[in-house]
């Protein structure tokens, strides 16, 4: 089931790396609708919508006691695994914090950066076909560690685990919407929910179209597409390999889960034990069969190219040699016990992740993406009598003259 090409096919592999991303009109004419109605209804608009879509029949904001009874229905192993995560989560972003400095460039001529947080952000937890504790965790953790003042979280139907991620997390206050709408009024503010600085957070087609169009006037993460895994090995074990490209591929029916290999031994194992591994229908099938499959290379340093080419959300490697050679991806797995799927809850490393060659560009959600990094500059009149020169003959260059003279007259 699981399709086997071999590298020279370049029309095979641009289908399983490299995927045309078609624009679907409708939905982006039904959310440019649904966000323009909040943007101009506010409350009204998005309690409408949030009953029809989100089927909400109670007040759109959680509250902190209704948070505690339902994180108390939730086991206790549950409960427990989600303080470890949050821990490991918050270790690692503390470290992501972008620093300040202050450098002299010439005598007279300093200049600083400073990293301010954002004041409000708003993060996005899906609330689909299974609960996502771990998005939310994932999302607002960052940008405490960052220091944003309010975090905000949307949730259409949140799962009592979502509610006690949302205690551990330390959110501020918690909406119980979801869709194009909530996006709508995270951007841009309603009379119940407050705009924020930035939106981050994955979600269905509806979430990301509005997140694009939103983005003019909202900061967001980056747009987010259906997940992605691509496996570099040339040893195995098969069945680890296979469990990992059956474990991404349940996500989503329109998930990437994709093998490269110079073993064509590797290969038909890999392919027979994902078949064994499938369940007879649900995501996981279907997105093997619609965009999974193996490629088969002449070497590992093809198989590298062609992974750095894809740029994947996830890349996972067989051993550390290969580690050096990556040049674009999202999230970097090396050897065979570091579990992709771990990444997902537990290692500390963020889930938030590009997808669809974003990574070219850049990587994860981290606690950077929180703050506000301004320049500062001082100068002396000693410091621009040194750099005045410089300046109005650039300025002149380009035909400013106004910009020569703003120097100019502090220097004469």
């Amino acid at each position: 089931m699981l399709k086997i090409v071999d590298a020279r096919n370049r029309r095979a592999v641009q289908a399983l790396l490299a995927p045309e991303r078609v624009r679907d009109a409708a939905t982006e004419r039904r959310v440019a609708r649904i966000v323009a109605d909040v943007r101009r209804g506010g409350d009204r608009a998005l309690l409408r919508y949030a009953r029809r879509l989100d089927r909400l029949d109670g007040p759109i904001e959680i509250g902190e006691a209704e948070m505690r009874e339902a994180a108390g229905r939730v086991p206790r192993a549950v409960r427990a695994a989600l303080r470890a995560a949050a821990r490991n989560i918050r270790c690692v972003a503390r470290q992501q914090v972008p620093r300040g400095w202050r450098t002299r460039v010439d005598a007279g001529v300093v200049v600083e950066q400073r990293i301010i947080p954002l004041d409000r952000v708003g993060c996005y937890v899906p609330g689909g076909r299974y609960p996502l504790p771990s998005s939310l965790l994932m999302t607002a953790i960052p940008a405490a560690a960052a220091g944003v003042g309010e975090i905000v979280a949307v949730c259409p139907r949140p799962a009592p685990a979502v509610l006690a991620a949302a205690l551990e997390a330390g959110l501020s206050r918690m909406f119980r919407v979801g869709g194009a709408h909530a996006v709508a009024a995270l951007a841009y503010g309603t009379e119940t929910i407050p705009r924020v600085d930035k939106i981050v957070g994955p979600g269905n087609r509806y979430v990301a179209a509005a997140k694009a169009l939103v983005a003019s006037d909202c900061g967001i993460d980056f747009y987010a597409g259906p997940t992605e895994i691509v496996i570099v090995a040339s040893r195995g074990p098969a069945a680890w390999i296979a469990a990992d490209l059956v474990a991404q591929a349940e996500h989503d029916p329109d998930a990437r889960a994709v093998l490269i290999t110079p073993s064509r031994t590797l290969a038909a194992r890999v392919a027979r034990e994902v078949e064994a591994r499938l369940p007879d229908a649900g995501p996981a099938r279907q997105a093997l069969q619609g965009h999974g499959g193996v490629i088969v290379t002449p070497s590992l340093a093809e198989a590298m190219a062609l992974a750095n080419l894809a740029a994947p959300e996830h890349l996972v490697l067989d051993n550390e040699r290969l580690a050096g050679m990556v040049r674009c991806a999202g999230s970097v797995f090396v050897g065979p016990w570091s579990a992709q799927a771990a990444g997902d809850y537990a290692i500390g490393s963020n889930h938030v992740l590009p997808t669809a060659g974003a990574a070219r560009s850049r990587g994860g959600l981290s606690a950077a993406d929180f703050v506000r990094q301004i320049t500062v500059q001082r100068l002396t009149r000693a410091g621009l009598r040194r750099i005045g020169g410089t300046a109005m003959t650039l300025a002149g260059a380009e035909g400013l003259h106004a910009h020569a003279a703003s120097v100019g007259i502090r220097i004469r």
